[in-house]
Parts: C-alpha cells; structure tokens; sequence
C-alpha cells in the first residue's frame, strides 16, 4: 500500500480525461515534468488554475516551489492553500509592502564562471525594457560596468551610475576588478573620452537606471547589498519562494525588472548544483505566470540547460507573438508537455503542426473553457496529443495568510527606514570623502571622525552635516553644520562675534582669495594679513617714477610711518593661501 501511495505522490494530477464516456484524472511524472511544461491559451480559459492545482500538490507533498506572478492575484490565492507545517518554509517576497521592503542583490556573491551568465541576463532585462532606444554603446558600457562592479565588494546595481560619473569611486573598484579586457576598457578607454563625449555616451544609461533609482520601492530593495535570503538555499531544502510583482501596485517595468532578475538569479544558482552529483539534486518548480513579461534571449538557456540541473519549468502565456523568436524557438523545441487552450488565429495556424493530424486549426479555435489539447510527456516519449479537462479551481483554504506574511517579514525583512539610513549612507559616503579631501588640499583643517571631541547620540545630532573643524582665525576647535567650500574662511563663535563687531575684517585680494584683517591698532597676529605693505610699495612705486634715476627720494615722517607698520606686518608668501 505504501509503495502505491508513493507512486500516486510521484504524478501531479492536473486534468482528467473522457474518453469512452468515462472521466478519468491524470497527471505527469516528475521524471517527464523535468523537460517542462507550456501553457498557452486566452485570458479566462482556465492556465491559471490548471497552474494552481500543480503548485497546490507540490506544496502539500514538500517539493520546493517559485512562483513569479506579474499580476498577483495567482500569489494571493495560492498563499491561502499553504499548509500549518510549511508556514516556515515560505519567502513571500512581495515589493508592494514598502514599509518591509526584502533585500534583493543580482550581484552578490557572483563565481568566475556565473559573472559573464550574469551580466548577459542584466543586458538582456534592459535591452528588453528599452528596445526602442537600445545600441551598440549603450550595452558596450553597461556590460563593462555590471562586470567590474561584480569584482567589487558590496556592490549593489546603484553603483553603475557612480562607476560612470564618480572618478573616486571609479578608482577603488577598477583596483579591484580581475579581468584584464574590463580594466583595460576603465584604465585605458574610458579615461580618454573627452568630457563631452562621456557625457553624450553616459546619459542615455542615466536616464534609463535613474528612472528606477529614483523609486524608492525598487531602490529599496536592489540597492542592498545583502540579499535576505539565499535562491540556493531555498532549491536544495525544498523551501516555497512566492514573488508578488503585480503590475498594478508597483509598476509594469518594476515588476518586469525584478522578475527578470530574479529568474535569471534562480538560473545561476541552479547552475551552481554543478557540484553536486545529479541523483542528489532536489527538483525545484519554477512556476511563471505570463511569463513573456520576462523572458528574455537568455530565456532560451534556461529552457535547454535547466533540465540537468533539476530546475523544471511550468510557463504560461497568452500567445506566441508575445516572444521573441529565439523563446519561441526553444519553447516549442525544448518543452516535453505542450497544453494548448482556445487560442487566436495566428497562434492556431502554429499550433497546429504540433497538434495535427489529430487537431486542425478550427478545434484550437473553438475549444470551450477549461478543455483543453495536450502532447504530454509519459516516460520520455511526448504522446499523441489528445482532448482533456481541466481540474476545478481550489476550494480548501488553510487560513494561514496573515502567519505566512509576518513569518516572511520577521526572517526576511527590515523596517524601511533602517534600509533608506543605510543607503544614504552608502550614497552619500564618497561625497563626504571628496569634500574632505577637497578642504585639506585648500588649508581646511577638517578633523578625522577619530579626532572628534565629542561622540554625538543619533538623537543629539542636529544634522547629519555635522563636522569639527578649525577656526581660520585663531585655531580653535569649533562645530559647523554645512559643507565648507574650501574657500571662504571658518570662524568659532568668538572669533564671529568679533566679525560682528567689526574688531575682524574679511577682504578679498586682486586674485579673490579671502583676507582676514585685524584694526591697526590691535597686536599682529600669525594669521593676520595687513594691507599696508601693498599701499607702501604703491607709494614708493609713483615716487620713483617722479624722481631722477641718480636721485633718491628723501624719507619723510609719513614714508617712515608706513615702512614700520610693514614691518610689523606679515605677508603671504606667493601662492600661499589661508589656512582654515
């Protein structure tokens, strides 16, 4: 009796047959659904339900299970049907719950082999969302940029924009990257752009990747740098991953983004079973729901290498035309088990060579909802194709909703504001760097965060522009909440006050750098520039224009006075600024 049951546990029933009158339920077996299976047909005839009675199984009989969904409703029904046992077990990664926003990060963890695979399937995603605008050195720079961030620690999507503009941070992950060709083009190509050039060849890549860095909800959860949870992980321990991209809450280009990233993250990690032995690798059910949203060129390579891998494919959509020709290459010779419901003319006139002698065009036309035609798969040998119907709908919910979202929040989740912190940081980072060092090469003593007097409390901190810097007058320590500019002077609050008071004076010289003078009848002070010595030297100069060569002027009481006070004067020296 056991060996039966699992014999029964190793078919998923998904439709039932009349033949002679008499109904019959069927299924396929997992060694034939490891070839795949399509689904085509209008809207409300019935794929997506046929779908649910398959994940249903699958979820109840511990296999591990994804499911992409562009719409959501699929996401919503199928999460009520998951059992108390495997509450656990389930990731619910849904874009829309911007207040537990999931971390998402395509280029973590990249090996040697998986970089190039990687970045073909990015390419692919924006090349498929920008068609119309698409070129050669839009993709020529983009791919350098996703390879070289992929060496780079940490590194998020986010960095593709700083890596183009931001020389600094352009440096430190050039030192890092390994492939020779992608340093060559950073160190020996890009540098040699000319400014007007690398503006014209980086904006359209700018223009394109802003539009979803500028979105919070996307921003949030790509530009993480440590994914919540691990593709490989879930696949080797049978774990449900359910991805809710509905078009209708986050965007059609968000959701076709994120769902194309994550099919192409789920093909790398598959390909990474490599080193396990193929009698060891547990089956995964990769379950898309009109999946021309994302298919891709790489697409193609998911269908004829994921079988030895153990990643089985159940993929549905409206009709052929909606893929790309290599896709529909690869589905209609690569899928075992093709399931065709009421399709429209142009797809009936194709699916009919699958179809014929047994079905014509007319049949594929005129099927009525829920039946359907099917090749099906039994034992590695596709079947003559046949009529069938499929199962009804679901009906048992377990009323576990609310425990799976929490669940998922707990171990998979942060709080948004946590998240935006950290990015901003991320952000603003080299920025601060760059105005450090900016004011240190101008004289503008900004002190190291170690050499701070005093370690403020997040709540103590008033802005988060807050730095220690050093009076340009007297020295001392004093605290500012604005970026110096390197140029205008710093003062304490005593030295403002005696600005205010007019006992300092702010000038600037014939080459605009700015001057602090101090009242004539004040002691000199180190820093103190006087403007004496410029009107002595002017006054000597037109007297000795007047004058004889063989005469020399005679020194009077007021020649006198303005040579002492130069004297007690101190000059800058050539080039030498103010030190602040």
């Amino acid at each position: 009796m056991l060996e039966n049951q699992n014999k029964k546990e190793d078919i998923t029933f998904f439709a039932e047959t009349d033949f002679r009158n008499r109904k019959k339920k069927f299924g396929i077996k997992t060694d034939d659904r490891r070839r795949h299976i399509y689904l085509i047909g209008k809207t409300g005839m019935g794929k997506t339900t046929m779908m649910e009675n398959m994940i249903y199984h699958d979820i109840q009989t511990g296999k591990g299970v994804a499911l992409v969904d562009p719409h959501g409703d699929f996401v919503e029904k199928i999460i009520d049907f998951v059992p108390a046992r495997r509450i656990n077990d389930v990731v619910y990664f849904n874009p829309s719950d911007v207040e537990h926003p999931i971390a998402f990060n395509i280029l973590e963890s990249m090996t040697p082999e998986s970089k190039n695979i990687a970045a073909s399937g990015l390419i692919g995603i924006f090349k498929k969302l920008w068609a119309d605008s698409w070129g050669p050195r839009l993709e020529y720079l983009l791919r350098n940029a996703i390879l070289a961030l992929m060496d780079y620690p940490n590194s998020t999507i986010l960095g593709v924009m700083r890596i183009l503009i931001d020389k600094n941070f352009r440096k430190k992950v050039i030192a890092y990257v390994k492939d020779p060709i992608v340093k060559s083009f950073w160190e020996d190509e890009y540098t040699k752009y000319s400014t007007s050039f690398q503006v014209e060849a980086i904006s359209p890549i700018q223009n394109k990747i802003g539009q979803f860095l500028s979105y919070s909800l996307i921003r949030n959860i790509i530009g993480q740098t440590k994914s919540s949870f691990d593709i490989r992980d879930i696949m080797d321990n049978r774990k449900i991953l359910l991805m809710n991209f509905s078009k209708g809450r986050i965007g059609e280009d968000a959701s076709a983004l994120l769902g194309a990233m994550m099919i192409t993250k789920i093909q790398l990690a598959a390909m990474e079973r490599v080193n396990i032995p193929e009698e060891d690798r547990q089956d995964f059910y990769l379950y898309v729901d009109e999946f021309q949203n994302f298919a891709t060129e790489s697409f193609a390579n998911i269908l004829s290498e994921a079988r030895k891998y153990r990643l089985n494919l159940i993929i549905t959509n409206q009709y052929i035309e909606q893929l790309d020709e290599k896709v529909q290459a690869a589905i209609l010779g690569n899928v075992g088990t093709i399931i065709s419901f009421r399709v429209g003319p142009s797809d009936a006139e194709i699916l009919e060579k699958e179809f014929a002698p047994k079905f014509t065009e007319e049949d594929l036309l005129n099927l009525a909802k829920w039946h359907i035609y099917i090749k099906l798969m039994i034992d590695g040998i596709s079947s003559e194709p046949f009529s069938a119907t499929g199962l009804p709908p679901l009906t048992k919910k377990e009323g576990n909703v609310e425990k799976i979202i929490q669940s998922s929040r707990e171990h998979y989740s942060r709080s948004r504001s946590e998240i935006e912190e950290k990015i901003i940081k991320w952000t603003e980072a080299n920025k601060e760097k760059n105005i450090i060092r900016n004011n240190q090469n101008s004289g503008n003593k900004i002190l190291d965060k170690k050499e701070t007097i005093k370690k403020y409390k997040k709540d103590e901190i008033k802005n988060k522009n807050e730095r220690e810097v050093l009076c340009s007058y007297c020295g001392a320590k004093t605290t500012i909440f604005f970026k110096p500019d390197g140029i205008r002077p710093i003062f304490c609050k005593q030295c403002l006050t005696k600005l205010r008071n007019k006992e300092l004076v702010i000038q600037k010289n014939n080459k605009g750098e700015y001057i602090i003078l101090k009242e004539p009848n004040k002691q000199k002070d180190p820093l103190e520039i006087s403007l004496s010595q410029l009107k002595f030297k002017k006054n000597k100069e037109e007297k000795n224009k007047s004058l004889d060569k063989d005469k020399q002027p005679k020194k009077n009481k007021k020649d006198i006075q303005e040579k002492n006070d130069f004297k007690n004067d101190k000059l800058l020296k050539p080039g030498e600024k103010i030190k602040f």
